[in-house]
């Protein structure tokens, strides 16, 4: 490694440190006050202050006119403030295990998947929970562990490492095991799997590594994993999602599961199903990822809904 080389890891190393710092200042602040001011603050404070300085108003603003264009440029200004906040709501949820845990412990379980997953309980079946950054998927794992279901998480490890091991320490207190997108995690997800576990996972962020499958009237480049373990070892796929409600609660919606076919087909499936609440739900998506990283804005690809 040269010199220069060495001289930026350790830059790259103390702005880790830095911003990690900060953020766990912020949060401990925070920490202090009733479960729903500290929601309402920690939505102004990465809508207002984080969302200008890391570009995710640009982001967002990039991604609706790339799949919605003809949506209002007012609604398009309420978006570029609304999905930040809802971003920061949930990032203070995730640091606040027990309040979260205590907020969806009486939610009921909702929608037409429900049957299939008592069903899938009580035999011990395998389950794939697959769901999507909206709302906060957090809230399905705390009410599913809460009812004693052995659910498993599936996660990607933070590129900050001092803020990955609190990270990883904070999603633990919802409940384990948590299971690390790396050989010797995705090797321990299988055998919890196998043995009857559900494993959710989060399944709408660029893969180079998967195959375009549309998403919002666009080819988005989509793992076929899921879908390959499930017709591997005859695990139950079912979409589901935490909703957010305005009351503070949460809406714990299980759709109809998705049918065991071809890999392409069922992933399909999976984006269609998200499609829909993102449609229903729009400011609670997380519209800052590049989802659709490659597709240049006046393409005019074939099939596009917007």
């Amino acid at each position: 490694m040269t010199e220069t080389a060495k001289l930026s890891q350790r830059l790259r190393m103390v702005n880790d440190w830095i911003s990690d710092r900060l953020i766990r200042a912020f949060l401990a602040a925070l920490r202090v006050l009733p479960f729903d001011l500290r929601r309402a603050l920690g939505a102004r404070f990465v809508s207002g202050v984080i969302a200008p300085v890391a570009g995710f108003r640009r982001r967002v603003r990039d991604n609706l006119a790339l799949v919605m264009p003809d949506l209002p440029q007012a609604e398009v200004r309420r978006m570029m403030r609304a999905v930040p906040a809802n971003m920061g709501r949930a990032l203070v949820e995730l640091y606040s295990p027990e309040d979260l845990t205590a907020r969806v412990r009486d939610e009921p379980f909702q929608g037409p998947g429900v049957p299939a997953l008592e069903e899938a309980h009580r035999t011990g079946r395998g389950v794939l929970l697959v769901t999507g950054h909206i709302g906060n998927y957090d809230s399905l794992r705390a009410a599913l562990i809460g009812r004693g279901y052995r659910v498993g998480g599936l996660y990607k490890p933070m590129r900050n490492p001092f803020f990955n091991e609190h990270y990883v320490a904070t999603i633990s207190r919802i409940g384990q095991p948590l299971f690390s997108r790396s050989r010797q995690g995705m090797a321990a997800m299988v055998r919890f799997l196998r043995e009857g576990g559900m494993v959710g996972v989060v399944l709408d962020q660029h893969t180079g590594l998967g195959e375009p499958v549309m998403f919002m009237g666009r080819p988005a480049m989509t793992g076929l994993a899921v879908a390959e373990m499930a017709l591997r070892y005859d695990a139950l796929v079912l979409p589901c999602y935490g909703i957010r409600r305005k009351d503070g609660g949460f809406t714990l919606w299980f759709s109809e599961p998705v049918a065991h076919s071809d890999a392409h087909a069922m992933t399909q499936a999976l984006n269609d199903d998200l499609e829909r609440q993102v449609r229903a739900h729009m400011d609670q998506w997380l519209w800052t990822h590049r989802r659709w990283k490659g597709v240049r804005i006046d393409e005019n690809t074939e099939g596009n809904q917007a």
